[in-house]
């Protein structure tokens, strides 16, 4: 019997394949054996058309070659495929260490926090926290500010237009409009007044979560309030317009100056090391009286004087004081019977000292390079 021509024609190929590279050899694969337009299988779809008596030894020898030509191919590309390995290899020296990965970590500012927090924790303070956008009445009115104190002008403070406009003669003539938007008038004094009327701010302080929580429950109080607050700062070395603040209260019966001294003392020495020195000096707040500034040791010289200290040695670390009984009459509390103290800070100023940072505007890059030093 004639062997069959499509056959006949195909079995040189099957020598070529091993000198065929990717491009040839994907293109004689589609012509042999494609589902379409491959000679094999256009022969194996016409068996049913030969003559009874060709049929069987025609199939036969086209499954054949076609097991013979899948090898092939087959073998062909492990051989490509290992080649170019190969060459890939050749491009890279293997006996180079690998570079190492920076995969993340606590940002300074975070690992602070969470520091003091525990601190805190352990004498028995709770974490509280309030609404970043504040009434009026709540950040300034009920803390004991005068209605002409400059933290409530413009340049000071960023007030939301809540599309509410209400002018007075009063106002207009201070010239004092809502800041974020300059059209809008300034509220009456006797609205200032009112818990539930007045303007809305971006809070300064955390200070109004005090006032929150003494509206909300009933001393003993002893609890840390931290969050992002918001000033008209210039954005520079020692500045930002948005920076965290902690804040601190206890309020029972019997508080006394004795105890704020020695709670922040103790959390001083906690915080940096037990033999660090520190000092209160007499300050003023609205909101507290008496009121001090606590310094700490400089931690960068050791008391010595440097240009972080500014020679004196001490660095400040935070403002507190009693607080003031207008404050507590204000939130409902008998200030003839109960007393209290507050402090803030903020950790943004602990990072720095802590770590010997000199601008503060590094922690707000988000400079790789920067942030893994402080992965231990």
């Amino acid at each position: 019997m004639t062997e069959h021509p499509v056959l006949a024609a195909l079995a040189p190929r099957l020598a070529l394949v091993p000198s065929l590279d990717a491009t040839q050899l994907e293109a004689e694969e589609t012509a042999v054996l494609g589902r379409k337009n491959g000679a094999l299988s256009a022969l194996l779809k016409q068996l049913a058309s030969l003559p009874e008596e060709e049929r069987r030894p025609v199939g036969q020898a086209a499954n054949h070659l076609k097991a013979q030509f899948e090898v092939a191919f087959a073998e062909r590309r492990g051989v490509l495929a290992q080649a170019a390995t190969d060459a890939e290899r050749g491009r890279v020296d293997l006996s180079m260490p690998g570079r190492g990965r920076w995969i993340g970590a606590l940002h300074p500012v975070t690992q602070v926090m969470d520091e003091i927090l525990g601190i805190f924790r352990e004498l028995g303070f709770v974490r509280v926290v309030g609404p970043e956008a504040e009434t009026e009445w709540h950040n300034f009115t009920a803390l004991n500010f005068p209605f002409d104190h400059p933290a409530m002008d413009l340049h000071d403070t960023f007030y939301v237009d809540t599309g509410d406009r209400r002018n007075t003669e009063h106002d207009r003539r201070r010239g004092r409009s809502s800041g974020l938007f300059p059209a809008q008038e300034r509220r009456s004094v006797a609205d200032r007044r009112s818990p539930d009327v007045g303007e809305v701010l971006l809070r300064t302080h955390t200070s109004p979560v005090q006032v929150r929580t003494l509206l909300q429950h009933q001393p003993p109080i002893r609890a840390v309030m931290p969050g992002m607050v918001y000033r008209k700062d210039p954005f520079d070395q020692s500045h930002a317009p948005a920076f965290l603040q902690l804040e601190g209260l206890v309020v029972d019966e019997g508080v006394s100056f004795v105890d704020l001294k020695a709670t922040l003392t103790h959390f001083a020495r906690r915080f940096f090391s037990p033999r660090t020195s520190v000092r209160f000096r007499p300050s003023y707040f609205p909101f507290t009286e008496p009121s001090a500034e606590m310094d700490v040791e400089c931690q960068l010289c050791g008391g010595t004087g440097c240009g972080a200290c500014k020679g004196t040695g001490w660095m400040e670390i935070l403002g507190c004081g009693m607080v003031h009984p207008h404050v507590l009459r204000n939130c409902e509390v008998d200030p003839e019977r109960f007393t209290g103290f507050a402090f803030g800070m903020g950790p943004q100023r602990m990072a720095m000292q802590r770590y010997g940072i000199t601008d503060i505007r590094l922690l707000y890059s988000g400079d790789t390079r920067f942030l893994s030093q402080f992965t231990g």
